[in-house]
């Protein structure tokens, strides 16, 4: 914990104020104001321009010790002003391609959230958006500069970011740490710490002239499928008034908790911890971050188990596309879409054929025909979609999906908007998975992971998508208050489903979104549906 004196404070936070704004996304930034908190004190900074940003702010105590794989515990109260200047430790994960910044120094020691407010003193109650970042919930983090706050804060909302436990550290399940278990459950940790922050924003956002009354939560790749399930958990109710969802719709194969257990007896097994259960965590508990983390890497490069949210009968009591179908959602104003190309693999046509397999059924060979498969071995390519093999990622993982529930939802009568996003990063052919994050930030950096050049017509286009989603954040409603000459975007409907398209040329409203694989993968779904049921038993 870095506390400081408080008659010290003001001149260590200026010359420290120097140095960071070096690295900041933002302007540049003085030291600044001390806001009391659950916990104690804590002191940011002025932003040059107006506002002020607080960094590093912790929601729960570390998970560390005997708190590891439990729910994350309230702060201890501290003494002094506690400094908010620098962002704290990013969760413990894996390092690949896209999170060299956020892997580096990872930590157990990790749960702390970001706030960015446009005025200080704050004068009047503005609209939340709280960010889930993506990476399979393995990886990600809320401190990398093309996610700073600052500016999308700045078109009127307080902006907060978290972290939230990754991996086997967040999703590992054992009937050990169930039988302890007040919920008598085990897994999503992730997810609880994520219940936890939004608890935390509606205790605390007011004080930053933020509304808890009008929070948004929102988030990418897997910060947009927890985002699905929280909005289909009982715990959320009260806490989130709205959702957007980037390329992460809930309609996912999900394990129950009897599945998770056993993969995680299976793991404690690999790093010869006891046959009994509460040996075993004791032991697991024993181990060092590093040695766990680098076990869980080597067995989940066989199966993949130990890192996925699971159906736990406590924070998801059913399988969450059922929860949809159902109409047992909460009944809260959502944006769902994805990216023209998402994770593009590269399939072989044998994977081409599996996976079609997997997510068509009995309707498989309409979808190899609709694909091109039946005519040639590598299928159809589409200028804007890409290959048959890039098609069928994005289908099967994200688009259809995301139509799967604008449908359900419309047709319940919840209110919901469905979005295409076309444009790709600066210098790329096709628009990637995670395209749109710098593009909603504003942030559309120069270096680093998903940098530039971006042109005035990027950021055009920028301006387009945070004024459509600081719209909906304010009244649930992309169009208002005020569309400043942008296109109406239509609410969805089940008859002919609307949605908005972000173009290269700007947004567009336009209907039926690849409509003939997205209704054989709805006919698909409905057959498997009816088997989750037994998830809730």
């Amino acid at each position: 914990m870095k506390l400081l004196n408080a008659n010290l404070s003001i001149v260590l936070l200026s010359s420290v104020a120097v140095v960071a704004s070096a690295k900041a996304a933002g302007p540049a930034q003085v030291a600044g104001p001390v806001v009391q908190v659950s916990g104690g004190q804590v002191q940011g900074r002025l932003i040059s321009g107006g506002g002020a940003t607080f960094k590093g702010v912790p929601f729960a105590e570390p998970p560390l010790g005997d708190l590891r794989w439990r729910d994350p515990a309230p702060v201890m109260p501290w003494t002094g002003v506690r400094d908010a200047s620098a962002f704290g430790h990013a969760c413990t994960q894996r390092i690949s391609g896209f999170n060299q910044e956020e892997g580096q120094n990872s930590q157990e020691d990790c749960l702390y959230l970001n706030v960015w407010t446009p005025a200080w003193p704050a004068k009047t109650r503005l609209p939340v958006m709280v960010w889930l970042y993506g990476g399979g919930n393995t990886a990600g983090a809320a401190s990398v500069g093309y996610m700073d706050g600052t500016l999308l804060s700045r078109r009127g909302v307080v902006m907060v970011t978290i972290n939230y436990r990754l991996g086997v550290f967040g999703f590992f399940a054992h009937p050990g740490l169930s039988a302890e278990s007040p919920h008598h459950t085990s897994g999503n940790y992730g997810l609880l710490d994520q219940i936890a922050a939004l608890k935390w924003v509606h205790d605390n956002i007011s004080k930053f002239g933020g509304d808890p009354q009008r929070v948004t939560l929102f988030g990418q790749s897997a910060g947009a499928i927890d985002t699905s399930i929280l909005v289909a958990s009982p715990l959320s109710k009260g806490l989130i008034q709205r959702s957007i969802q980037e390329s992460g719709p809930p309609i996912r194969p999900t394990d129950t908790l009897a599945q998770a257990e056993q993969a995680g007896v299976k793991f404690a097994e690999v790093v010869h911890a006891s046959a009994n259960s509460a040996d075993a965590i004791k032991y697991l508990r024993s181990l060092s971050g590093p040695d766990l983390q680098k076990a869980s890497i080597d067995k989940l490069a066989t199966d993949g188990t130990l890192e996925r949210p699971i159906i736990d009968g406590y924070l998801t009591p059913r399988y969450p596309a059922l929860t949809y179908e159902q109409r047992l959602e909460l009944n809260i104003p959502m944006i769902v879409g994805g990216n023209a190309r998402e994770e593009a693999r590269g399939y072989t046509r044998e994977a081409m054929v599996r996976v079609i397999n997997d997510n068509f059924g009995k309707l498989a060979p309409k979808a190899m025909a609709y694909y091109g498969l039946d005519k040639s071995a590598l299928g159809n390519e589409d200028p804007l979609t890409g290959t048959a093999s890039t098609q069928i990622t994005a289908d099967t993982r994200h688009r259809c999906g995301a139509e799967v529930e604008s449908v359900w939802r419309s047709s319940h009568g919840r209110t919901t908007y469905q979005f295409q996003w076309d444009p790709p990063v600066a210098g790329e052919v096709g628009t990637r998975h995670q395209a749109e994050i710098p593009f909603v930030f504003g942030t559309l950096p120069h270096s680093g992971f998903l940098s530039g050049p971006y042109t005035n017509a990027d950021k055009k286009l920028s301006d387009q998508i945070q004024t459509y989603w600081v719209n909906f954040a304010t009244t649930g409603n992309p169009n208002l208050p005020n569309l400043n000459g942008l296109p109406e975007w239509p609410k969805a409907n089940p008859t002919t489903r609307p949605y908005m398209e972000f173009t290269t040329d700007g947004p567009q409203a336009r209907e039926n979104l690849r409509r003939e694989v997205c209704d054989l993968y709805i006919g698909a779904l409905k057959e498997t549906i009816p088997a989750n049921t037994a998830a809730e038993k």
